[in-house]
This record gives C-alpha cells, structure tokens and sequence, in this order.
C-alpha cells in the first residue's frame, strides 16, 4: 500500500471509532442546521478533527478541504479532500448507511482514495495507477452492457431545489429505461458500489467536491468512468456527476442528455 494511503486509511479508521462510540447514544448529540436539510453534529467535528490530526502528524505541509473546518493551505502541492461523515442525516436516525470519505489530490489530480463504512467494516482503497481494492481485495466495476438491466444509485437534491423539476424528469426516465433505481443517502458509497460492481451506475446534482473526490478515484481505478452530465471532467467543481462502467456510463449520459436545462449545461462546463 502507497505510504501517503496508509496513513490515510489510519486516519479513516480512527474517525470510524469516533463515530462507532456516538452512534451508541445518538439522543445525547448536539445537532445544528448549517442550512435548510443539511446538519452537522459534534460528531462530524470531532472525526474531521481526527482526521486532519492524523493527517498534520504525518504530512505538516500538505493543505485541506474539509467539509466542516474549510480550506487551509490549499495552495500546497498535496491537498486532502475530507468528508468525515458522508451521510449525516442517515447517521443521525440511526440508519446505518454512512461513512468516511478522504481523498488526495496532488497538483489538481486525485491520487490517493479511501472510503471506509464503519459500519460494515469495509475499507474500499485506490492509488492512481494500482487499482481499487475492498478490504484488500481487487474490485472491479459491473460488466453489464444494456441500461435495461442494471440497478443505478442516485442522490435526491435537498438543500438546494432549483433543479428539481430537471432531476424529477431525470428520475423519472431513468425509472423506466433501468432494472432498479436506489437512493441509500451518501454520494460516497455510491461511488464504492459502483466501483464494485453492486450498482452499474451513479447520478448526482449539487454535490461537494468532498462528497465526489475519493469515490470518484475509486470508480475510475476498478475500470469505470466518471464525468459530468455531458461526460468531461469538471465534476468535483461543478458537483453535477455520472458515474458506471464503460458500457452504462454512456447510456446513462443518453438518459441524462434531453432533461439537462441551460443552468446544468453551464454548470457543467465551468
């Protein structure tokens, strides 16, 4: 395993305990609103504490965007994207569906990836270059070819519904054209089952580029592609994302193409 990945992963395990030994008196969490449908407890600091500690011990002059303590030194050649617990709002009703998401990106490329459930106890891994792996095993995306037979993950908007009425066509095609649509509540082990082969495909609106980064990384090393809702990069800026193995990835953009309103199209691009 890649020394920086290493780390890494000790510092995702670490904030998986933190955020073991809270789920067992959810009641007692101090919970605010940072907007309308998006919450952060005591929980989510104190694991992103954890892991930038962990992170700052080895690496001192590498940069971080957190998704609770912000930017710092993002300037720097190496820079962690941390998500210290993706699925909030599952976590907080006990619905155990939700995990820690970091991720790499040197000089404005990803590099280094790791989701881990806590729950399951499932350590998905990538190193650009060396492949995805699920508890240090090789995973690979689904080999399915026809849209008609796979099961796609999806991410509902909830904070921000200016799009809503194009991601409502969207579902509402995608219902009809695919075996199955899911929607487990966090955008990075949507990522990790695409990566292995559980869903065939992924679409989300509005994200962050800490919700996108490690499990985009994953997708991309066991064979899939990643893109935009018009299949270029961008997507951890614009935070629209299409997500499958070769073969769905482009029926999915299909799909997509006819419900994408001048706003998405624009997003896409920047």
């Amino acid at each position: 395993m890649h020394p920086m990945l290493t780390i890494a992963v000790k510092a995702a395990r670490r904030a998986g305990t933190v955020i073991t030994r809270a789920s067992q008196d959810l009641g007692a969490l101090k919970v605010r609103s940072k907007t309308f449908n998006d919450f952060v407890s005591e929980v989510d600091h104190a694991a992103e504490r954890t892991i930038i500690e962990t992170l700052q011990d080895a690496y001192p002059d590498h940069g971080f965007i957190g998704e609770e303590s912000g930017n710092q030194n993002v300037e720097a050649e190496n820079v962690w994207i941390i998500d210290p617990l993706d699925g909030t709002t599952n976590f907080l009703h006990g619905f155990p569906q939700y995990c820690v998401s970091i991720a790499l990106q040197q000089q404005g490329q990803l590099t280094q990836a790791v989701v881990y459930d806590p729950n399951r106890n499932d350590l998905f891994t990538a190193t650009r270059g060396r492949g995805a792996f699920l508890n240090d095993k090789r995973i690979r995306v689904s080999n399915r070819t026809k849209l008609q037979d796979s099961l796609i993950t999806t991410g509902f908007p909830f904070r921000d519904f200016s799009h809503l009425d194009a991601y409502l066509a969207m579902f509402k095609d995608m219902l009809k054209k695919t075996s199955g649509l899911r929607r487990p509540g966090s955008a990075a082990l949507d990522l990790a089952y695409v990566a292995a082969g559980w869903a065939d495909g992924y679409w989300e609106i509005g994200l962050s580029s800490w919700d996108l980064a490690a499990g985009a990384l994953l997708v991309h090393e066991a064979g899939g592609l990643v893109g935009d809702f018009e299949g270029n990069e961008g997507y951890l800026e614009s935070g629209n994302i299409v997500a499958g193995n070769p073969r769905i990835f482009g029926q999915l953009l299909q799909t997509l193409a006819p419900h994408l309103t001048d706003a998405l199209k624009s997003s896409a691009k920047s």
